[in-house]
C-alpha cells in the first residue's frame, strides 16, 4: 500500500504551503487568513524515491467552540487515524500556543511516527527564535521555509526515514483512464459535499448550512457499489458580481479548472430553491468544455409531491436548451435517488469515450442526407461528402463538405441531434466540425 502522510498543526502555520511544496503543484489555496483549509485534501507525491499520499488538513484548535472549528477538528483526527506518518507543522514566528500543546498531546496518543517541523524559518535569526518550540517536549525539530523551499531536503530525508518499509508490493490500482473522473459542481449549499459523503459512506467533506463551506476542490478516490471513481468536490460558484476577491475568487477559479479536468460533471441544483439562471450558466460552461453532464435535483425530500413536480418542471424549463442531459431527482442526505444518479454517471462516462466506426457513421449519415440535405444559403448549395469521428473523451466529429460557412446553424443542430439519437450520446455534448474538402482530397 502507498503510505499516507498527514500534515497537521494549528491554523495559519503554513500547512497548505508545505503541502504544495511537497506535491510540487499549487493544489491547495494559500492565504494569510486562518481557517482557509477545512476539508481533508489528498494528493499523490513522489519524494525521496518513495510514492506517498499527502493529506492537507484544516487548522486544529481543540479550544474552539465554533461548529465549523469542531468539524475541522473531526477531520484532523480522521486524517491522523488513517496516516502512517504525521508531519506536524509549528510556527517559528512565535512562542508555543495552547493549540500547539493540544495537537502534540493528540499526536503522542496516536502512536504514529511524527516528524516535527518549525516553519517560516527564513533566516538564521528566526532559526534561533524557533528554539522556543522545544518547550513542547519535541526531541528534534526540522527548520524549513515552505514558502522559499529552505530545509526541504532535510524534511524529505526525515519523512522517508519515518515511512514504513517498502515491501515492493502495492494494491493493483486501475489505470487513470479507466477510473471515471467526476466533478460535483453547483451553487453554494446545493449539496455537493453531502453527495460526496454519501458516495464515500463516511464524512469525507464538511457539511454545513453556511454557504461556502468547501473552498479547495477536494479530489477523493471513492468506491460506490463496486465501481471506483475519482470524485472532485468543488466550491460553490455564485454569480460573478457576487464573488468576493481573494479566497472565494481563488476557489471559483479552481472549481472551473476542475470542470475541464473531469470526464463527467454532476450539476447539483437545490430543488427547494429552484433551478436559477446561475445553474443554467454553469451548465453552459460545462457544455462549452464538452464534458459529459448529469443534472442532480437535490433536496427533493424537503418537498411534497406537488412541490417535487413543480421543481422538475422548473428545472426542465430553465435548462430547455439542453434537454439531452438526464435530470435525476435525489436527496444526497438520505441517499434516495443516488443509485439512479450514479447509473447515469456510468452511462455518461462510457459515452464520453465512445467511438463510432467510420463505416457505420457514414451509412447512417447517407440516410440523413437523403432525407434532409443541407438547405441552400446565399445562393450556395453546401454538400457533405463524408463524416468521421476525430476524437473521443470528448467525442468530436468532422464533416468534410463544400461551403462549410454556408451551412445553417439550425442544420448543424439537426445533425448533432441525429448523431445523438442514433449512437446513444444521451449525456454528452456532440461537437461536429465542418471542414472544406480541397480539390486534392
Amino acid at each position: 500500500m502507498i503510505p499516507i502522510v498527514a500534515v497537521v498543526g494549528r491554523p495559519n502555520v503554513g500547512k497548505s504551503t508545505l503541502f504544495n511544496r511537497l506535491t510540487g503543484a499549487n493544489l491547495a489555496i494559500v492565504h494569510d487568513a486562518p481557517g482557509v483549509t477545512r476539508d481533508r485534501h489528498y494528493a499523490d507525491a513522489h519524494i525521496g524515491g518513495r510514492d506517498i499520499t499527502l493529506i492537507d488538513t484544516g487548522g486544529f484548535d481543540p479550544t474552539t467552540e465554533d461548529p465549523m472549528g469542531k468539524g475541522i477538528a473531526r477531520h484532523v483526527v480522521a486524517a491522523i487515524d488513517e496516516a502512517d506518518v504525521i508531519l506536524c507543522v509549528l510556527d517559528a514566528d512565535g512562542p508555543p500556543t495552547e493549540p500547539d500543546r493540544a495537537s502534540i498531546a493528540l499526536l503522542r496518543k496516536s502512536g504514529r511516527p511524527v516528524v516535527y517541523v518549525a516553519n517560516k524559518v527564513d533566516n538564521p535569526k528566526k532559526a534561533l527564535a524557533a528554539s522556543e518550540l522545544y518547550e513542547l517536549g519535541v526531541e528534534s525539530l526540522i527548520h524549513v521555509s515552505a514558502l522559499h523551499g529552505r530545509g526541504t531536503h532535510e524534511l524529505v530525508r526525515a519523512l522517508v526515514d519515518a515511512l514504513p518499509a517498502d515491501d515492493g508490493e502495492s494494491d493493483p490500482e486501475p489505470q487513470p483512464q479507466d477510473v471515471p473522473r467526476l466533478a460535483l459542481v453547483g451553487r453554494p449549499n446545493a449539496g455537493k459535499s453531502s453527495l460526496l459523503n454519501c458516495l464515500a459512506g463516511s464524512e469525507r467533506a464538511l457539511v454545513d448550512n453556511l454557504p461556502g463551506t468547501t473552498r479547495d476542490p477536494i479530489d477523493m478516490r471513492v468506491e460506490y457499489r463496486g465501481q471506483r471513481y475519482m470524485v472532485v468536490d468543488t466550491a460553490g460558484v455564485r454569480r460573478p458580481s457576487k464573488v468576493d476577491a481573494g479566497i472565494e475568487a481563488a476557489s471559483v477559479m479552481r472549481s472551473l479548472r476542475a470542470i475541464s479536468r473531469a470526464h463527467v460533471v454532476v450539476l447539483m441544483c437545490d430543488a427547494a430553491i429552484g433551478v436559477a439562471e446561475q445553474d443554467a450558466r454553469l451548465f453552459g460552461l460545462c457544455a462549452e468544455r464538452k464534458r459529459a453532464l448529469v443534472v442532480g435535483l437535490n433536496k427533493m425530500d424537503l418537498l411534497d409531491k406537488a412541490g417535487q413536480k413543480r421543481a422538475i418542471e422548473t428545472a426542465r424549463e430553465a435548462l430547455h436548451f439542453a434537454r439531452w442531459a438526464p435530470l435525476v431527482s435525489l436527496s444526497a442526505k438520505t441517499g434516495i435517488g443516488v443509485p439512479t444518479l450514479m447509473k447515469h454517471v456510468d452511462t455518461a462516462a462510457r459515452e464520453f469515450r465512445h467511438r463510432v466506426p467510420t463505416g457505420e457513421l457514414n451509412r447512417f449519415f447517407e440516410e440523413v442526407l437523403q432525407a434532409s440535405p443541407p438547405p441552400t444559403k446565399g445562393g450556395k448549395a453546401p454538400r457533405i461528402y463524408y463524416m468521421t469521428q476525430a476524437r473521443v473523451a470528448p467525442p468530436v466529429f468532422v464533416a468534410m463538405c463544400s461551403y462549410p460557412q454556408q451551412i445553417a446553424e439550425s442544420y448543424k443542430r439537426f445533425v448533432a441531434n441525429q448523431i445523438r439519437k442514433a449512437f446513444g450520446f444521451t449525456s454528452v455534448p456532440v461537437a461536429v466540425e465542418y471542414r472544406e474538402r480541397r480539390r486534392r482530397e
